[in-house]
């Protein structure tokens, strides 16, 4: 199972979420989890992609004006993935991702 982090603009924008919206957010965060689990790469349905202008930043989509940015860390389990959420809510937080 990969561990996680999140870093306080998360937790602001986590905050201004419907509860629909972080259900949603959720499903999304289980897929990419069984993605990883898997090593297979992630489905085109995440539609996970490098965010342009900042490297080492990755953009997941999770609804059709949902997404939530995220970079990987230093394993904190053997070798298993470490995300640390940097960001979620609109396409509008990819303008500081």
């Amino acid at each position: 199972m990969p561990t996680f982090e999140a870093l306080g603009p998360f937790w602001d924008d986590w905050s201004a979420l419907s509860a629909q919206q972080r259900k949603n957010f959720m499903v999304a965060v289980a897929r990419l989890v069984e993605d990883l689990r898997a090593g297979r790469g992630f489905r085109p349905g995440l539609r996970v992609k490098g965010v342009r202008g900042a490297p080492g930043i990755f953009e997941l989509t999770w609804a059709d004006d949902g997404r939530a940015t995220f970079q990987y860390g230093s394993s904190v389990r053997g070798g298993e993935a470490h995300v640390t959420w940097r960001r979620v809510g609109s396409h509008e937080i990819l303008r500081r991702p």
